[in-house]
């Protein structure tokens, strides 16, 4: 999107009171223009959630802590942040006050607590050139001091913090004129970086951010010495827009707005040249430039397959001929298997995408889309906003940077089930083709042989529960979100229950795939959300769930269980569920049962407890 048509569109949704479009949202996200994005940033801020029906954005609170000026970080966040599908609310913290405002935990209410770090928290303001070994100590001490006011106020159910690395000041650098005693103080800065990353392993609520790797990489320079003379203002413009993205990414892992997809084209992205025309051995896919560029993408595809990303292959061609070239070429590194699902053949790509979606029972907004052609990187994007565009046209040198700059796939942590992710979809499209040989939907199920395993949630299990509940938008019965923190501390709290569902059948194991988080009073527990993943929706899984949860809550004396369901505009196929599970609801106009709407409802505990289909085995574990 042109950047004055980006800027028009930001300015137009919020006069007109409406949340800016997904492209809209996607352009913020991959923008470098510090310019433009303070701009947008500063209209923003003034963007309401709307007055009626379901809002597209996760709420967000984020507190700015900083040694320094905060400049225009709060803008370029409201920017970048409304790309990861945030709608945040920016608190700055008093300038001057870092360490206070640390010090005495619980003044800062936030999802986020950015912190902007710069050389003068660390660095002495007096340091004398020919004693490094002072230097060495102050870092030191200023390291363990900035430790123990982070873990200070890391509560289990509190914010997140994000730090990031610190560049080494020129001024330190080039007042030692001896070339060892410049190398020695280097060292020193970088042990100061890796025990600031170090604060990542040791607090699970602590993000590092390399904020030195990253400018790197940036055409923008870390600092403008006027403006830091002028206005202690230590980063210009473009490196606070560095950091701004980073932080977005931190944002788009914990609320769960990550990409779970990547489909490729082939022809002039995933190798040079069109294999219709030059045969499977006429390709350009190793060797010299341009095929290693080719190649390397292929590999960065790989790796991002190996930690849970899915493959799909989405390419206008002949399928016999892609066959050969994925099956025979020597130098092709992603073989047919490596795909979860192949939408090879003439028809336009945002059908196959939109068919891809359905056969993995994923949402739109999950995919990635990277294709050379401006004609369907259009056609898509103009069909399926939703759907994130890479361009892999130009210079192929850019691929794989194209492909992994905006970090479309991060995640907190990876879990077993993200490693095998793309096995899983791949037994749910082999799982359609055997539905086709039999005569009932019953017939199919009963086939499957379908075992669902119920337990408490361990500390093994957390992150990936955590992961559900940031992650699941269809079957999410309240839309409340529990981070890993807050779900660790509920499931070491008597009063609370969180259980984890696993599901396998005839096709393998899918894992964790569903989850309840419960409030356990004498008399009634109270469901405070219930999520499923969509790769076992129409199973039945919903219903065993219930029927596990019933049975722990009688064995504990509990004579009803409780729940609601409230709708937010993507959740519509949970709606039906409490009824079909047995809860009763309140009542419609017509004095019958309103199991489909929002408000309360309740399954009574009465001796006749809900049961699994006929065709789930449930095993269970009731840890209670």
């Amino acid at each position: 999107m042109p950047h004055t048509d980006l800027l028009a569109e930001v300015r137009a949704a919020v006069a007109d009171g409406r949340t800016p479009g997904p492209l809209t949202r996607a352009a913020l996200a991959t923008t470098d223009d510090p310019m433009l994005m303070r701009r947008a940033g500063r209209v923003l801020a003034g963007l309401a959630p709307p007055a009626d029906g379901p809002d597209d954005l996760r709420p967000l609170r984020v507190a700015v802590l900083a040694t320094c000026t905060v400049g225009p970080l709060e803008h370029l966040l409201h920017a970048t942040l409304l790309g990861a599908g945030a709608r945040p609310t920016v608190e700055l913290g008093e300038y001057g006050a870092f360490e206070l405002t640390l010090a005495t935990p619980g003044r800062t209410a936030a999802d986020l607590v950015v912190c902007l770090l710069d050389e003068s928290y660390f660095l002495p303001a007096r340091w004398s050139a020919v004693d490094v070994d002072a230097i060495d100590a102050h870092l030191e001490r200023r390291l363990a001091d900035l430790s123990g006011l982070v873990a200070a106020n890391l509560d289990p159910a509190g914010a997140t913090f994000v730090l990031h690395t610190v560049p080494m000041p020129a001024d330190l650098r080039d007042s030692l004129v001896s070339l060892r005693a410049r190398a020695a103080v280097s060292r020193l800065w970088h042990r100061l970086n890796a025990g600031l990353l170090a604060l990542a392993e040791e607090h699970p609520q602590v993000v590092v951010v390399d904020l030195v790797s990253a400018l790197a990489d940036s055409p923008h320079p870390a600092r403008d010495e006027r403006l830091h003379r002028y206005a202690d203002l230590p980063y210009t413009d473009g490196a606070l827009l560095v950091l701004a993205h980073q932080v977005r990414r931190v944002a788009q892992a914990r609320l769960g707005t990550s990409r779970k997809v990547l489909a490729l084209d082939l022809d002039n992205t995933l190798w040079g040249g069109v294999v219709g025309e030059v045969g499977a051995a006429g390709v350009q896919v190793a060797g010299l430039y341009p095929g290693n560029c080719y190649q390397e993408l292929q590999r960065a595809a790989g790796r991002l397959r190996d930690q849970g990303v899915v493959l799909v292959l989405a390419s206008k061609n002949d399928p016999d001929v892609v066959t050969a070239a994925l099956t025979d070429h020597p130098d092709v590194l992603l073989r047919p298997d490596a795909f979860s699902v192949v939408a090879v053949g003439w028809g336009a790509k945002a059908a196959n995408l939109r068919d891809a979606a359905r056969s993995l029972g994923l949402a739109e907004q999950a995919f990635v889309f990277m294709d050379d052609s401006e004609f369907e990187r259009g056609a898509v994007a103009a069909e399926l906003p939703e759907v994130a565009v890479v361009s892999a046209a130009g210079d192929p040198a850019h691929l794989v940077r194209s492909l992994l700059r905006t970090g479309w796939f991060d995640v907190t942590d990876l879990t077993d089930t993200d490693l095998r992710r793309p096995a899983l979809y791949r037994s749910r499209t082999r799982r359609g083709d055997f539905a086709g040989g039999f005569g009932s939907s019953r017939d199919y199920l009963m086939a499957l042989d379908i075992e669902v395993s119920a337990e408490p949630v361990t500390a093994f299990t957390v992150a990936r529960v955590a992961q559900l509940a940031a992650r699941t938008n269809q079957f999410n019965l309240t839309g409340r979100r529990f981070d890993e923190a807050t779900t660790a501390a509920m499931s070491a709290d008597p009063g609370h229950l969180v259980a984890s569902f696993s599901v396998s059948d005839r096709f393998g194991d899918e894992g964790i795939v569903g989850a309840v988080w419960v409030e356990c009073g004498e008399r009634v527990w109270r469901v405070l959300n219930a999520v499923l993943s969509c790769r076992v929706l129409g199973r039945g899984v919903e219903l065993a769930m219930v029927g596990w949860l019933a049975g722990q809550a009688s064995a504990a004396g509990a004579t009803a269980v409780e729940a609601t369901f409230v709708p937010s505009g993507r959740n519509g196929v949970a709606a039906g569920f409490l009824g079909d599970a047995g809860f009763a609801g309140p009542t419609n106009d017509d004095g019958a049962d309103d199991n489909n709407g929002g408000g309360g409802h309740s399954l009574a505990l009465d001796g006749t407890r809900p049961g699994p289909p006929s065709w789930i085995r449930l095993l269970e574990r009731s840890g209670v």
